[in-house]
């Protein structure tokens, strides 16, 4: 990289760069043990309960997939089912016409292409049908070990709010905090950030007055 654009790149994350480390203490200090909430067995499993986990909670989908991987347990019984029993199944979980869809033309693909297994490549993973970079970050980071920042709707508000991008677009956010965020934090970082947005840094009625994160959130300070 040339040395005006490192400069530039700099520039562009100085405010971030300030604070990451006193705003990744208060989140470890009051999110230690944040992990995935979804219920999985293995990168499949993973894979499918991500895409149900869209528009609905974690929670919700952790009471369909027991019987859902039970009725398909492989790629291969998931891209052979009937797309009527598969949207039957998911119904709950809202939006089902297109996650069936989606669920057994992307299995069809891993049994077909990848022998049933999950890949464990960012390139490989957003090829497959109604795969984003957030389902693929969620399956890289907790099933294969591989760092990741997953841009869902709490990280990207979060991020806002803390000042750490000003980016609307989920990519561009997730460049932003790669470049302001240490590396093997990405997985742990995307956890806690979660957890904050669920539980004070909501979307309405953020809990601003409790929230351990106040002195450092440019919208906290905002008169």
């Amino acid at each position: 990289m040339p040395h005006s654009k490192k400069v530039q790149s700099k520039g562009k994350h100085a405010h971030a760069l300030e604070k990451i480390p006193s705003i990744l203490a208060v989140l470890d200090e009051n999110y230690p043990e944040a992990r995935c909430s979804l219920d999985y067995k293995d990168p499949l499993q993973l894979l499918i309960a991500t895409i149900l986990s869209a528009q609905c909670t974690d929670e919700r989908v952790n009471k369909v997939t027991p019987g859902l991987f039970k009725q398909y347990p492989t790629a291969q019984a998931f891209g052979e089912a009937p797309l009527e029993d598969l949207e039957e199944a998911i119904r709950s979980t809202g939006f089902y016409r297109n996650k069936a869809k989606n669920i057994k033309e992307c299995c069809r693909v891993l049994h077909q292409d990848y022998g049933g297994k999950v890949p464990n490549d960012l390139d490989a993973l957003v090829k497959l049908p109604g795969i984003g970079r957030k389902t693929a970050n969620v399956v890289l980071g907790n099933a294969y070990g591989v760092p990741g920042i997953v841009v869902d709707t709490h990280v990207a508000r979060v991020s806002h709010r803390l000042g750490l991008t000003v980016e609307k677009d989920p990519e561009k956010i997730e460049r932003d905090l790669m470049a302001v965020i240490p590396r093997e934090r990405w997985v742990l970082f995307s956890h806690q950030l979660i957890l904050h947005g669920r539980s004070l840094c909501q979307a309405r009625k953020p809990k601003t007055a409790i929230c351990p994160l106040n002195s450092l959130c440019d919208h906290a300070q905002k008169p």
